[in-house]
């Protein structure tokens, strides 16, 4: 970092700014070297305030949530990461439709078990994602067939260029796993999100989440990882592709192939980012030489690389809230 901005970031955030911290300590695979600076948000407003105040200084920023579907370089990130941990969240009963609103650092897992014990349906299926509110509006993501954006009304943004405002499902033009602002890298942070839900049988709905809950046990093995790797393909499963190219259980460093499911890749203690970058590399040439099927990347990679493949190279450096 230049020495004139770090000089700025002191001077502005003083005892708030915090330096040389380990990114595996933010983020669900445990890997990932220092940043520069960071700083933590605690709210919608603080964070747009941060963002905003960064952006006027021209640093180099990276927005993590729960830093899931996350890859972060052994060397670290350069410039500024700032957490979100602006996590309230608050369910309107009395509004038509009704409705949860929560701040962008809130995790999906505990706005799917808070309406559960209300008897609210339409988002069982959050109750088992790990990562937060604004991931998932930024990646759509998903589970067991349901999408974000299924459920999504309107999302607050803050945008480098046209300012804070409300964006509609049809603004973001969600695609699987994509949103507007994933495939465009826009300068935008997520804020909060309003989400639709109905009113339901709440032995039903906990019912629901419980079976969704032991579905993931069944089928996603525990340890860091960083959720599914890969896209499922049309018509296909990632991992049945990767355990068809024989690769479940391979090693590389301190990183593995889950041998539960090949679509994860496992932290069995002491990874680095560069066995995990090995194993994916090697996962997806394998299935497109022995299947001609390109597999799609769910995760992202950030920070400083020595060198990374050309089909991550577009995804590195987006600037939209990371979950």
């Amino acid at each position: 970092m230049r020495k004139e901005l770090l000089e700025k970031l002191r001077a502005q955030f003083g005892s708030d700014l915090q330096e040389g911290v380990h990114m595996s300590n933010f983020t669900t695979m445990k890997v990932g070297g220092p940043a520069d600076t960071l700083l933590i948000a605690n709210s919608a407003d603080q964070l747009a305030d941060l963002v905003a105040a960064l952006w006027q200084m021209d640093a180099p920023l990276t927005v993590l949530g729960s830093g899931s579907n996350l890859l972060v370089s052994d060397k670290g990130i350069r410039g500024v990461v700032v957490i979100n941990h602006a996590h309230n969240i608050k369910v309107n009963t009395h509004t038509d439709p009704i409705s949860v609103w929560a701040e962008s650092g809130a995790l999906m897992s505990n706005i799917g078990r808070k309406l559960a014990l209300r008897g609210l349906a339409g988002m069982e299926w959050a109750a088992t994602i790990p990562g937060t509110v604004g991931g998932a509006v930024y990646g759509n993501a998903g589970a067991f067939g349901k999408e974000t954006c299924r459920s999504l009304i309107k999302a607050d943004v803050l945008h480098k260029i046209s300012g804070r405002a409300d964006w509609t499902c049809d603004q973001l033009e969600y695609t699987y796993r994509a949103s507007k602002f994933k495939r465009d890298m826009e300068d935008a942070i997520i804020l909060s999100a309003l989400f639709e839900v109905v009113s339901g049988d709440q032995q039903e709905i906990q019912s629901s989440v419980e079976n969704y809950r032991q579905r993931r046990l069944r089928n996603q093995p525990p340890g860091p990882s960083m959720g599914s790797v890969f896209r499922n393909p049309p018509e296909d499963k990632a991992g049945r592709l990767i355990e068809a190219a024989g690769l479940k259980g391979t090693k590389i460093g301190g990183a593995i192939i889950s041998p539960k499911h090949a679509n994860f890749i496992i932290n069995e203690g002491g990874a680095k980012a560069q066995d995990v970058l090995d194993l994916l590399v090697l996962a997806r040439e394998s299935v497109e030489k022995k299947f001609n099927i390109t597999l799609i990347p769910e995760i992202e990679v950030v920070g400083d690389w020595e060198s990374i493949p050309e089909f991550l190279r577009n995804q590195q450096a987006s600037k939209a809230v990371k979950e």
